[in-house]
């Protein structure tokens, strides 16, 4: 009896271990990947895609207007800057320096005015005694005459002189400007996003030879001009009127769909590209969007109205590789409680290494990326570990 006891347990383990093996042996190993969703590229309200940049209206570099050493930085990177704000600070010792020796020129200046006045002053009594003189007849008509040209004279060192304190008030003003030149200042409200200077560096408003003086300051952007600039193919340019409504997705948040519009087209071509360039003003800034960020925007169909028409619903990707051929249809696998469903599918455009699945599956399926050429329909599968 216990030897029958025995053999039916050794049977049981049998029966036991042939099903597993036998599960096993009908199990796949199968990669797989998500179906996904992406908004449509172009849709059914585009009549136009392009792509550019994106660009400030105002953008400056900002230099100093004479050439000095930098002796002190203000700015950094990032940092926000107001209209007439001081940037930077240029040593002033020398030009301090011509600003005094105006100064030095004008006092003398004014002092030989001062000793022409007075010698004019003296020819003018002298000229007026020698009248009374001649008329009573004790000095002769030359010497009349030569205190007339002494009086002359002496009303043009005066002219001279006054036209001397002109020019040095106006050195006056050459110095003090040149003197607070050394003073760089924003030309107006915005966002330093370069520091292109150092303290102790030579700065010029002109490029010197050899490359190591400075040319800038710093390049200070108006955050609130930001715009879109892209180039259209002139075949399209037609497509493109002003206030157009515009679709506009930055490359680096190619979820976010940003409302935009026409601002005006450049009315000229260029020769080389065939292209027109156009700009676009975003309908409301936001902080993410940055000076020379990459674009893509798509001109909207418009209603008799004027409004845009909705665009397309994003799309059902799934990898290429997920789709299969099977008696003449389009097929996908797709995972349900450890087994395959095998689905028949509507493809639509190739989008890079994926494919836009129409109708038979919805975002969330896991579907079979590589497996077993023989896979069937209702087959067990593990799912390979990445």
């Amino acid at each position: 009896m216990i030897i029958a006891i025995s053999l039916a347990v050794v049977a049981a383990l049998a029966a036991i271990s042939i099903f597993f093996l036998v599960r096993a042996a009908n199990t796949a190993v199968v990669d797989v990947a998500p179906v996904r969703r992406a908004a449509s590229a172009g849709g059914a309200g585009s009549i136009l895609d392009a792509s550019g940049y994106v660009t400030p209206r105002r953008r400056a570099t900002v230099a100093a207007k004479i050439t000095g050493r930098v002796s002190e930085m203000l700015i950094e990177e990032g940092m926000k800057v107001d209209a007439d704000q001081v940037l930077a600070r240029l040593d002033p010792s020398e030009y301090q320096a011509q600003l005094n020796l105006a100064r030095s020129q004008k006092d003398v200046a004014d002092r030989a005015v001062t000793e022409a006045e007075v010698s004019l002053a003296d020819a003018e009594r002298t000229l007026w005694r020698n009248r009374e003189l001649r008329e009573k007849g004790f000095v002769t008509q030359e010497d009349l005459d030569r205190a007339s040209t002494a009086m002359d004279l002496a009303r043009a060192r005066l002219a001279s002189a006054r036209s001397q304190v002109e020019s040095a008030g106006r050195q006056i003003d050459v110095a003090q400007k040149n003197l607070d030149n050394c003073t760089v200042r924003s030309p107006f409200a915005g966002v330093a996003v370069s520091k292109d200077a150092q303290i102790g560096e030579i700065v010029s408003p002109v490029s010197a030879g050899g490359g190591f003086t400075r040319t800038g300051i710093s390049t200070i952007v108006d955050m609130q001009s930001l715009e879109i600039e892209v180039d259209v193919n002139e075949s399209y340019i037609a497509r493109v009127s002003p206030d157009q409504p515009v679709d506009a997705v930055l490359d680096a948040y190619p979820d976010w769909h940003i409302p935009a519009k026409v601002r005006t087209t450049i009315p000229t071509a260029d020769r080389q590209k065939a292209t027109v360039k156009v700009r676009i003003s975003f309908n409301q800034l936001d902080p993410r969007i940055l000076p020379d960020m990459g674009v893509k925007v798509s001109f909207l169909r418009t209603t008799e109205e004027g409004s845009a028409v909705a665009a397309a619903a994003p799309r059902t990707l799934v990898p290429k590789e997920a789709v299969q051929d099977q008696d003449g249809k389009k097929v996908v696998f797709v995972i349900r409680d450890d087994r395959v469903e095998c689905r028949a599918v509507t493809t639509g455009l190739s989008v890079g290494s994926d494919i836009e699945v129409l109708a038979g599956i919805s975002e969330g399926d896991q579907v079979v990326v590589h497996g077993p050429e023989n896979l069937k329909d209702g087959q067990r599968v593990n799912i390979a570990k990445k």
